[in-house]
């Protein structure tokens, strides 16, 4: 499955600064970068479930905002990008 995960940390303090650095770390293990907070990824429901786990334990519901947006459709029939578009399909064929 295609998801989306945005998230905003509150980075006013040390530890909020950390967090973000561990989210956007999380985040990096199972997707790419989209946009500074902005992820795309293609998971399976374990991998999607362990991601939602950490990213859980990392986060302060108190002060920061997690999103998870399920894609329905190929990413290709949801999203449209304007400008700059680093997305690699690692499901098709790479080239090294």
């Amino acid at each position: 499955m295609d998801i989306v995960i945005a998230y905003d940390v509150n980075t006013e303090t040390p530890a909020g600064r950390r967090r973000l650095r561990r989210v956007a770390r999380a985040c990096l293990g199972f997707g790419q970068r989209v946009q500074y907070s902005v992820f795309e990824c293609s998971l399976n429901e374990t991998h999607l479930e362990r991601l939602r786990q950490q990213l859980l334990k990392i986060i302060d519901p108190q002060e920061d905002s997690l999103r998870i947006y399920f894609l329905r459709g190929s990413r290709e029939e949801v999203v449209e990008v304007y400008g700059r578009d680093g997305y690699v399909d690692f499901r098709g064929p790479l080239m090294v």
